[in-house]
């Protein structure tokens, strides 16, 4: 029996790989980091990692992964402080979404590639108690080039 292949679905997220600077601002906090996208050796998955230069933000790996039959896309979040969270996520090769639901508060996060690939503007929204998101921080990473 064939099984159907991520191919089509893990080449769109080629559009991450690299590094990335990244600037968050937002009514509690400020900080600036780095983000690296990198495809882990199988290729399978898609690995992003964070770094924050705010003693409040953690430093966090994800796994991006996709269910070739369905071309669905699933991020797995862990950070320093020991949190770890599954995200829907989706890609179209322009705007890229996480959401989650549950407990302590659900999040959606939706960011849009420019023109050239290489600035990603988005924001993190939350709805703390089921009346609705709010903007949480927004953040704009832009591609790090010839360092």
């Amino acid at each position: 029996m064939d099984q159907p292949v991520a191919d089509e679905a893990l080449g769109r997220l080629e559009r991450f790989v690299g590094d990335w600077t990244m600037r968050a601002h937002g009514e509690t906090w400020e900080g600036e980091g780095t983000t690296t996208f990198e495809w882990h050796p199988d290729r399978a998955h898609l690995l992003q990692r964070g770094s924050v230069d705010h003693p409040d933000a953690p430093n966090s790996l994800s796994v991006i992964g996709c269910d070739g039959a369905k071309g669905t896309y699933t991020q797995l979040y862990s950070d320093d402080r020991g949190v770890c969270r599954v995200y829907d996520m989706t890609f179209d090769g322009t705007t890229w979404t996480l959401e989650r639901q549950g407990e302590p508060f659900a999040q959606r996060y939706v960011g849009t590639f420019s023109d050239g690939g290489d600035t990603i503007t988005g924001q993190w929204l939350a709805d703390d108690e089921g009346s609705g998101f709010r903007v949480d921080f927004d953040i704009v990473l832009e591609r790090r080039t010839g360092e």
